[in-house]
């Protein structure tokens, strides 16, 4: 079990409701096509937090990579406003932060983290500034 962040280039504030849920979708569809497993997904604006199970076999890297290459397709295919906001043609920052999840306790705290993700009013204010901004 691994707790997996990954941060939007640029640290900028590209994760609405609407990507969001795109992000949610696409992560069902890899489910079925990986034997990787999404037990919570938390988003925070500008990261994304996931909280996956997968096979033994399956490395870290490897993990990390699909899930990042394919949701970054996706987002800028049903989301080409995010692409105008990305200048540079990438959804994620080249880096990610991935650490193991033991059982019981730390997962239940781990998961708990998770869900919490985007609960801060101030972000949705500045994700509001920040729109705001580019559509001129």
């Amino acid at each position: 079990m691994y707790h997996l962040v990954c941060p939007a280039k640029y640290r900028r504030v590209v994760v609405t409701e609407s990507v969001d849920q795109t992000i949610r979708e696409i992560c069902l569809e890899i489910a079925k096509r990986y034997d990787i497993h999404f037990l919570e997904i938390g988003t925070d604006k500008d990261h994304v937090h996931f909280l996956i199970q997968s096979i033994p076999t399956m490395q870290p890297q490897s993990i990390a990579q699909t899930i990042k290459s394919i949701t970054a397709r996706e987002v800028f295919k049903k989301h080409p406003e995010v692409k105008k906001q990305l200048w540079g043609g990438e959804f994620w920052t080249k880096g990610y932060y991935m650490n193991t999840v033991g059982r019981n306790h730390s997962e239940n705290a781990v998961r708990e983290y998770v869900k919490s993700q985007g609960k801060d009013k101030e972000y949705t204010e500045l994700l509001k500034a920040q729109y705001t901004l580019f559509d001129h």
